[in-house]
């Protein structure tokens, strides 16, 4: 069965979450399920994914130019013309396009624009709103990376619960995992020294509620650091602000981005990796942070909770002093909350994730 996978919208480095969810669930579809996948991405994809161009066909798109205006063209001329064929054409990116001839399987990775709309530009905003309840009925099956997610598209944009699926985050082991050795080099390298640190891995976007941890380093022991690698984003004005107003600008590690053996050695070498988020539709970060033996502590925002299930302290209060008080909780159940992550981060490897996705596959096709 051949799958066209329309990766026009993704560009390589710059789409956070999305990007990663997509290429591993790609990376898990079983090798002997029948169905040929044909990725059409943006020029340099390949060379950002080569576990991916040495495993499946990548076509890339004749422009260069990373535009929406570009991509929009290229998914409703190029593509289209190139993917008659398809059983199943598969829209990793939250939108199908307005014609479209073959069965879509559309990925949905979350509904923030709804909730929060404050957080978008009103031209991005203005783009959601037209284009995703479309997208959606036009969708054969949608597929979401999380129950709360799945819920949002049937309750908010009607869908037919039938037709929404959940495929899962796959996360794999890492290779290598980070020894005493690769965690003292990360140490040093971030001058970070033997003090202990809480770790949170993400771009400073509004809802990351990053101004949170730095608030709460007021709450905790002086010698406890917080490290925080990822990107800039719409809120790093007022992270600088806060990090600069406050009695704790000298504990606070800003990294930037780093390559994924050093993250990895940088999340196992925390003592804990705090999670603040407002708002997301999976938190792949909790499951990287399971499989490295890290014990968390996150909002009790809801798909937060489901991912975690029980297996990290669940802040409900938006405060420092709860969450200083919820790092030293989970510092002391630092074995019991390890063993917890272990357990539940089996519900997403590879494997399962690309299972989900080969069988949203075939129900797309059946669908025709």
């Amino acid at each position: 069965m051949r799958i066209a996978v329309n990766l026009l919208w993704l560009a390589p480095g710059r789409v956070g979450g999305s990007e990663e969810y997509l290429a591993r669930q790609l990376t898990g579809l079983p090798h002997d399920a029948g169905i040929d996948p044909v990725l059409y991405s943006q020029p340099s994809f390949a060379a950002a994914h080569p576990e991916l161009a040495a495993r499946f066909e990548i076509v890339p798109m004749p422009f260069r130019r990373d535009w929406r205006g570009a991509r929009v063209i290229a998914e409703h001329t190029w593509l289209a013309a190139r993917t008659g064929g398809a059983a199943v054409v598969h829209h990793g990116g939250g939108t199908v396009p307005i014609v479209t001839r073959r069965p879509a399987l559309l990925t949905v990775h979350d509904l923030q624009y709804v909730s929060a709309p404050e957080r978008f530009s009103p031209v991005r905003l203005r783009y959601l709103r037209t284009m995703m309840p479309g997208s959606v009925r036009r969708a054969a099956v949608v597929a979401t990376p999380s129950q709360y997610v799945r819920a949002s598209v049937v309750d908010v944009l009607g869908a037919d619960e039938e037709s929404v699926v959940v495929i899962p985050h796959g996360v794999p082991d890492p290779d290598p995992h980070p020894d005493a050795e690769r965690i003292a080099a990360a140490r040093a390298a971030h001058g970070l020294g033997e003090r202990p640190y809480v770790i949170y891995p993400a771009i400073t976007h509004p809802h990351k509620a990053h101004r949170l941890l730095v608030d709460m380093l007021a709450h905790l022991d002086r010698d406890v650091l917080l490290v925080l690698p990822g990107g800039v984003g719409a809120a790093e004005p007022g992270l600088r602000e806060a990090i600069a107003a406050g009695n704790a600008a000298d504990r606070v590690r800003r990294v930037g981005r780093v390559e994924r053996t050093q993250l990895d050695a940088l999340v196992a070498g925390a003592e804990v990796l705090a999670f603040p988020s407002e708002y997301e539709g999976f938190g792949a970060p909790l499951v990287e942070a399971m499989a490295l033996g890290t014990p968390i502590v996150c909002s009790a925002h809801p798909a937060i909770r489901e991912v975690v299930a029980g297996a990290a302290v669940v802040v409900e209060e938006a405060n420092g002093t709860a969450w200083a008080a919820a790092v030293d909780e989970a510092r002391r159940r630092r074995d019991e909350l390890t063993a917890a992550g272990a357990a539940r981060r089996q519900a997403f490897t590879l494997e399962v994730s690309g299972a989900a996705l080969a069988a949203a596959y075939r129900q797309a096709a059946d669908r025709s």
